[in-house]
């Protein structure tokens, strides 16, 4: 049962990663608990109400159906929600349980942050791409018109609870969606577990349990290393938004419609790899390991369309730019990136037409 500390000034807490744990949630939940609210949508609700009421083993909870979707990830909904807690009795002592993917895991963690000034949330992330990646490290938020996440809050959990036999219900392009991220962890921080990913692809796309263990257990180390050296992205931590930079302008673009998060970042991380290739910052040898491993696990939905030029002007309200200035995280090598800023914008629009493209990384 790997059980990682993700240490940060504000709190210490367990990410742990384990086959059952949604059946014991009740272990996690302090006796000094008023109230459980459980946050959650509908798919997952229908799924996996059996496991998680086993693991309050009968202790009573609140449930707030949520309909999901990055369209609906607004603050309005939000304040929704906390009505409805504050209908039902909510107080200080009150415990949210945020149950389900990384849009789950940003509005409960966000919801919790500022209602009544902070209570209690525990992070339970169904989908892969929330078990390695959103609900680790407290980034919480919602979206604007203008730009992803640009509302939010570090607000680290309790505890995230890992259970990757949630995995077993999830379709396969979420599945896929969410190895995406994972393989950000092995371009940003582990050459090793970018090999197992090329070397096991076929395990990797069949669920083969020790495999996917592996693989989420690696992603969680590696974010829980760069959180606690730098827990509100003042640093080290903005290598976590590889493939973020043009992912969520690609996103915003088109309305958070047509693309999931992970197939956003995969086209950002291929067009960071274009650009690393351009400015000199990558061999053409590493750059075409990167785009052909992203091809295996592809293909991402149709780039039919979509204009390199309104992506760029899109970056000028990303939340990442700063004082005018947009930064990417570049790689330099399998395993090492770094940020750079200052980059012309015809750089830019080059690296990302190519992308459009689908051009690969030679």
């Amino acid at each position: 049962m790997p059980s990682i500390e993700v240490e940060t000034r504000s709190r210490v807490y367990p990410a742990i990663v384990t086959r059952g744990i949604l059946r014991r949630l009740g272990d996690y939940i302090a006796p000094a608990t008023s109230k459980v609210f459980v946050l959650t949508t509908h798919d997952v609700w229908r799924h996996h109400r059996d496991a998680l009421e086993v693991g309050l083993d009968g202790s009573p909870y609140h449930l707030l159906l949520f309909d999901g979707g990055e369209e609906r990830k607004r603050l309005a909904q939000v304040e929704a929600l906390a009505e409805k807690m504050v209908a039902e009795g909510a107080d200080r002592s009150s415990l949210l349980v945020a149950f389900g993917g990384g849009i789950v895991g940003d509005v409960g963690g966000f919801l919790a942050a500022i209602f009544m000034r902070g209570i209690g949330v525990l992070q339970v992330p169904t989908t892969l791409l929330a078990q390695v990646d959103a609900a680790i490290g407290g980034k919480t938020g919602v979206n604007l018109t203008a730009g992803k996440n640009l509302l939010g809050a570090f607000y680290q959990p309790l505890a995230a609870l890992i259970d990757p036999d949630v995995l077993a219900t999830l379709p396969e392009r979420e599945y896929r969606s969410g190895l995406y991220e994972v393989i950000k962890c092995g371009i940003i921080r582990s050459r090793r577990l970018f090999r197992l990913l090329v070397d096991e692809s076929g395990k990797v796309l069949a669920h083969a349990p020790e495999v996917v263990e592996q693989m989420i257990a690696e992603c969680v180390r590696i974010k829980a290393d760069v959180v606690a050296a730098d827990e509100r992205e003042s640093d080290l931590r903005r290598i976590l938004n590889f493939g973020h930079t043009l992912g969520h302008a690609l996103e915003a673009e088109t309305g958070y419609s047509r693309f999931l998060h992970g197939e956003a970042v995969a086209f950002g991380m291929r067009a960071a790899t274009h650009l690393a290739h351009l400015t000199g910052a990558l061999s053409a040898e590493d750059g075409v390991e990167i785009c052909d491993l992203l091809d295996r696990y592809g293909p991402i939905p149709s780039l039919k369309g979509i204009s390199a030029e309104r992506l760029v002007g899109r970056l000028k309200s990303d939340k990442k730019t700063r004082q005018g200035m947009v930064h990417f995280v570049l790689p330099e090598k399998i395993g090492q990136v770094r940020i750079v800023s200052g980059l012309s914008e015809k750089t830019v629009r080059i690296a990302t037409e190519s992308a459009l493209a689908g051009l690969g990384c030679r």
